[in-house]
């Protein structure tokens, strides 16, 4: 019934069919039933932490100027902190996106002469400027941090001698930073087992050292999160899986407290830290998506497995596979032509409720090296927990789609793209 109401809204009947056909396959329904599966113990998980905070109506008056004593403020950071397995946790409104949060979290506990370590390769497009790997006014490399990392194998996976001797032979590392998804690289997303594993290994030779896991696309997506596996401190965006699509804005650190505490001096001011901070009015909202946010992530893994059974059936690539474990929200697909990747995009585009009329194409992008072609039509501005894709516009020309806040819309934006490659002659069904 679904994809027969498709065609209403201008789908060819073929590529509703396509669509069909694909979800029914068995190992995608399996798939579909795995993510319910989570989606219910995370929703467990968030509701056992507002109850056990005592969370009240009470809590969602809001606080201006300083925000002294904002109760709301204070039960919210204690509520992701209960989530997350952290002693403490900074989630505010100030924090502007997952690079800030990450950002505050960099400049907060390192200090000149250390070294920030990458295990897992290069980091996400607009780290690289935090970092100093491309120049910017302000950078990590501007006031003395040195950065060091090692690629992956070519399989994927981490590079356990070449990672043993950087810990080894470089006593400045101060702390090592493990970018949980994909980001615009074309390898695998890695899950809380395998973070696991890379931190034991880290710990067995550098037990000093400070490990920062960036967990943006991977809240909600399996039963645990790093910090339970061995991290000392996590950062992320509230406009991606834990604000639910509610959360207007925001970003989040948690993690041990003495370096959440670090954090909370860089976001303020030293002497000041996470004492103040005004939540103008956003306490409800950001409790109310976070209590959501569970099933929100796992509509948007089904829209995710069902793009990697759509686009495999038609013999691209896809990240990760339709059988793989999923450990983000992202679906990564090399289309390997900059005109389908422009058309994928329309299509997302075109199922937006918001600016479905828009046109998106490539443009320079703050914070990114290559022009960038983004999609989505969202409430919150820039929200990829709701239905968007993007894309770096380089060579191999893969598309990143992700989001959804209900489970159809996740569905009918991998519909959308298709019908708009196949309505310019880019694709046969």
């Amino acid at each position: 019934m679904f994809y027969d109401r498709l065609t209403a809204l201008g789908i060819d009947a073929t590529v509703a069919d396509f669509v069909s056909k694909a979800e029914n396959d068995p190992v995608v329904r399996q798939a579909f039933g795995h993510a319910d599966d989570i989606a219910s113990h995370n929703q467990l998980k968030v509701l056992y932490a507002m109850q056990t905070n005592r969370l009240s109506d009470a809590h969602f008056t809001d606080s201006t100027g300083y925000g002294y004593h904002d109760i709301g403020r204070e039960v919210l950071e204690d509520i992701y902190a209960e989530i997350f397995r952290a002693e403490a946790a900074l989630v505010r409104p100030q924090l502007i996106s997952g690079t800030h949060a990450l950002a505050t979290a960099l400049f907060g506990n390192l200090r000149p002469g250390d070294v920030l370590y990458s295990p897992v390769g290069a980091p996400y497009d607009t780290l690289e400027s935090v970092i100093g790997i491309r120049p910017a006014i302000g950078s990590l490399a501007e006031y003395g941090v040195g950065y060091r990392q090692t690629e992956l194998t070519d399989a994927g996976g981490f590079d356990y001698p070449r990672i043993r001797k950087v810990l080894n032979d470089e006593p400045r590392i101060k702390m090592v930073t493990i970018q949980r998804s994909k980001g615009y690289a074309w390898r695998p997303s890695f899950t809380v087992a395998q973070i696991e594993g890379l931190i034991s290994e880290i710990r067995g030779i550098r037990p000093d050292v400070c490990v920062l896991v960036d967990n943006c696309y991977g809240e909600f997506t399996e039963e645990r999160e790093p910090i339970e596996a061995g991290a000392d401190i996590i950062a992320g965006s509230l406009i991606k899986n834990p604000g639910g699509g509610i959360a207007p804005g925001g970003g989040y650190v948690a993690g041990k407290k003495e370096y959440v505490e670090r954090a909370a001096t860089r976001l303020t001011a030293p002497g000041i830290g996470g004492e103040v901070g005004p939540t103008l009015g956003m306490t409800r909202a950001l409790l109310q998506g976070l209590f959501i946010a569970p099933q929100t992530v796992g509509g948007c893994i089904r829209g995710a497995v069902l793009t990697a059974a759509v686009f495999a059936r038609l013999g691209f690539a896809v990240n990760p596979t339709l059988g793989e474990t999923r450990t983000d929200i992202v679906q990564a697909v090399r289309l390997g032509d900059a005109e389908k990747v422009l058309a994928f995009c329309r299509g997302i585009q075109l199922a937006a409720p918001v600016d479905s009329f828009v046109t998106p194409i490539a443009a320079p992008m703050p914070g990114y090296a290559d022009g960038v072609v983004m999609a989505g039509g969202t409430f919150i501005q820039g929200s990829s927990i709701e239905l968007s894709a993007d894309a770096p516009m380089r060579e191999p020309y893969n598309v990143f789609y992700q989001g959804g806040l209900t489970s159809a819309h996740a569905r009918a934006g991998v519909v959308f793209a298709l019908d708009a490659l196949k309505k310019e002659g880019l694709i046969k069904l």
